[in-house]
């Protein structure tokens, strides 16, 4: 909810934003953070970053990604990793990406630089059910377009591949979705 100039006289912190102080907050952002600059909200979050990675192919300009970086600065994770094409639909994230760390990855490999066990997400044959398997504290999860699902480059990765059992009719569900599960998943098992 936006909130207007702050009354006088203003407090005396560093971490406010002197334009916002003067003009308003009309920002989605938590009470705790408003008048805050954006630098501050990010040194802020960075104290309690989770050891969590996500990466969500793009080689066909999935528009789940903004969805993904919205849910992912809600777990307040380490990083997103956007695999593939650099341009991506930033509407899905309603402007979490400026505080939340994103960063491009142009192939499936450059995450074995993250030094991490990657985990993929996906109802291929041979993975293994999400509910009731342990996670990795410190880990990627890793997240496949809608519709064709991971690359057989990121399959290759994994050093496993679980599943979101499903009940319906179809095949699979959308991304920006499975990956809001996967990350409740993972902070039922390590959030602070």
């Amino acid at each position: 909810m936006p909130v207007g100039p702050h009354p006088l006289p203003w407090p005396n912190d560093q971490r406010l934003d002197p334009e916002l102080l003067v003009n308003g907050d009309a920002r989605n952002v938590e009470d705790r953070f408003r008048y805050w600059s954006r630098e501050a909200i990010i040194a802020e979050l960075d104290k309690t970053r989770h050891p969590l990675h996500i990466a969500i192919e793009n080689f066909q300009h999935d528009f789940n990604i903004g969805s993904v970086v919205r849910t992912a600065n809600a777990f307040n994770v380490a990083a997103v990793h956007i695999v593939g094409k650099r341009r991506w639909n930033r509407r899905g994230a309603m402007v979490t990406d400026r505080y939340q760390h994103v960063e491009h990855v142009p192939e499936p490999a450059g995450l074995l630089a993250l030094g991490l066990p990657i985990v993929g997400i996906d109802n291929v044959d041979g993975s293994v059910p999400l509910e009731g398997a342990t996670l990795p504290q410190a880990c990627v999860l890793v997240f496949g377009q809608e519709g064709p699902g991971l690359s057989p480059e990121s399959l290759a990765l994994c050093e496993r591949v679980l599943h979101i059992t499903q009940y319906g009719s179809t095949r699979s569900m959308n991304a920006g979705a499975a990956a809001a599960i996967a990350m409740w998943a993972w902070a039922v098992q390590w959030a602070r």
